[in-house]
């Protein structure tokens, strides 16, 4: 549909390609128009770090406070223990309680470097649902909140489909995870007068439970915004590289590996990657998407520039950049490469096996993996061609750091401990 919002907000979502979809763009939009709105998106803490993947929707919580607005960063510590099953093929693995809470200690520093939290009227809040809901009293949930859900209509949800129709098990726990998430958004609405939910278009039927509970119990009007999810334009899912997630926290993917994420997106990802997870001015972002031949590496560099100063810094992206120009443009090594320090230790009598270092360095996945690069010719030490599966490496040929290289664009360096 055509809208034209007036509110701050709405106008970036829609100029930028953040919104798929939205329960009343009118009553949404007057909303945001009348005053501070509190608004939420909810994250499960599967894992010590989010990944690239989680990215749009953290600019949308940034967005929304920069136009004036109160985000709610709402940790599943209470629904990770049941596990989304939404477009699984399969149910998650169940987490302690202690994993849980280090995997929500990992994601919050990922969330204060785009986000303020501090109290004032849209300073954001950082919430865990194992507030309200690992108190429940399981008879008295059926009674209030469980009559209100018609079991057939969730049979209806797409998610909870295509397991069924795969003939895929959906254990009772899992089929609980849209009641629960909808209690969330009731909650919410009641203790911080939240009035919409965001999130990606696969929780469309998540987040419109919430809304029409909150309006049967409370009696009160919420809304839902939808982001599209994300896909590379070869078809790949956002947030995903060759060697597995991008992870946004520093210890799990470093900065430059982040940066190099970025410069190394597709010439037709360009633009719209530079409206979603830049804050260059949309005609700039579009202007520079256009650009075509050597031109739109300048574009890829302002990019990654850009996204890792967001997350990690202006120091660790000009590091970044200043090491990718070494290593690119003039073939040396850069300081801030991964980097494996070696022990004395991890030498037998003969050395260490080149196929074991770039496993090490985490080029390649496995051995296997290792020799077939090196028989493709894809496989580099210190740029020349690594041919010998069977090369071992003394202690003495890293009195100065060896760089490993797969392929044009991934290195890595291999030190000796001091």
């Amino acid at each position: 549909m055509t809208y034209h919002p007036k509110s701050d907000f709405m106008a970036a979502m829609m100029a930028r390609g953040f919104l798929a979809d939205c329960t009343d763009y009118q009553g949404l939009d007057d909303a945001l128009i009348a005053g501070v709105v509190p608004a939420y998106i909810g994250f499960d803490a599967t894992a010590t770090s989010l990944h690239v993947g989680s990215l749009i929707q953290i600019m949308m919580l940034r967005w929304l406070q920069k136009t004036g607005h109160k985000p709610i960063t709402l940790m599943g510590g209470g629904t990770t223990k049941v596990g989304d099953p939404s477009f699984r093929a399969d149910e998650r693995p169940l987490l302690t309680n202690e994993q849980i809470d280090a995997n929500i200690a990992g994601i919050q520093q990922v969330f204060a470097a785009y986000i303020r939290y501090d109290d004032s009227p849209t300073g954001a809040l950082m919430l865990n649902n194992a507030e309200w809901l690992d108190d429940l009293k399981y008879l008295d949930f059926l009674r209030d909140i469980g009559r209100h859900f018609s079991v057939n209509r969730m049979l209806s949800f797409e998610s909870v489909k295509s397991r069924l129709d795969r003939e895929q098990s959906l254990s009772f726990l899992e089929f609980n995870y849209m009641i629960l998430q909808a209690y969330d958004f009731l909650e919410l609405n009641r203790r911080y007068g939240c009035l919409f939910q965001m999130g990606g278009s696969d929780q469309w039927g998540n987040i419109v439970n919430g809304i029409d509970l909150t309006r049967r119990v409370l009696d009160h009007q919420v809304f839902g915004l939808t982001s599209p999810l994300l896909t590379t334009s070869d078809g790949k899912k956002m947030g995903k590289s060759q060697d597995g997630a991008v992870w946004l926290n520093a210890d799990m993917c470093a900065p430059y590996e982040f940066w190099q994420f970025w410069r190394n997106t597709t010439d037709a990802d360009t633009g719209r990657f530079l409206k979603l997870y830049t804050e260059l001015p949309v005609a700039e972002c579009e202007r520079l998407g256009a650009l075509e031949g050597a031109e739109i590496n300048e574009a890829k560099i302002i990019l990654a520039n850009e996204v890792t100063t967001l997350l990690h810094g202006a120091e660790a992206a000009a590091a970044a950049h200043a090491t990718a120009r070494e290593v690119f443009e003039k073939g040396g090594v850069g300081d801030d490469l991964p980097t494996v320090t070696l022990e004395m230790s991890d030498f037998d009598d003969t050395g260490i096996s080149i196929v074991q270092l770039l496993v090490r360095a985490g080029l390649v996945k496995s051995g296997k993996e290792a020799k077939r690069l090196m028989s493709e010719n894809g496989a580099r030490m210190d740029d020349q061609p690594l041919t010998d599966a069977g090369l071992m490496i003394s202690p003495s040929a890293l009195t100065t750091p060896i760089k490993l290289s797969a392929g044009k664009k991934r290195h890595a360096l291999v030190r000796l401990a001091e």
